[in-house]
């Protein structure tokens, strides 16, 4: 019970302090960070999981060879990579605005086709 009323007492310490000494401005710059933080890390994740589906893609084609095609594999790999592709465009429609485009990561890389920025 101890332990606990000193935690207790340490975050609203924290809470307390955290409110008088931070400036508003400050969440801005925090946001914008992370929200471009998140938009490199979708965009370099994404050119991963791309590469494994290229993997999958070659899997999918020496199964051909020898006549063992799992066409339930080819489909869902087929639908996820183009799921997956049309990712950026998606929540752009959906959100109805540019995803990382004022962050400092830079706007979402579209890989599905023409877009706004030219990116193919």
């Amino acid at each position: 019970m101890r332990n606990l009323k000193k935690v207790l007492l340490l975050c609203s310490l924290a809470l307390v302090f955290t409110v008088m000494f931070a400036d508003p401005s400050f969440a801005d710059g925090i946001m914008n960070k992370a929200a471009g933080k998140a938009v490199k890390v979708f965009n370099h994740v994404k050119m991963i999981i791309f590469i494994v589906g290229g993997f999958g893609l070659v899997g999918i084609a020496f199964q051909a060879i020898f006549g063992k095609v799992k066409w339930t594999w080819f489909a869902g790999l087929a639908v996820g990579l183009a799921i997956l592709a049309a990712a950026g465009s998606i929540v752009n429609y959906a959100t109805g605005d540019k995803m990382g485009q004022g962050a400092t990561g830079g706007p979402v890389v579209d890989s599905f086709g023409n877009n706004d920025e030219g990116n193919f």
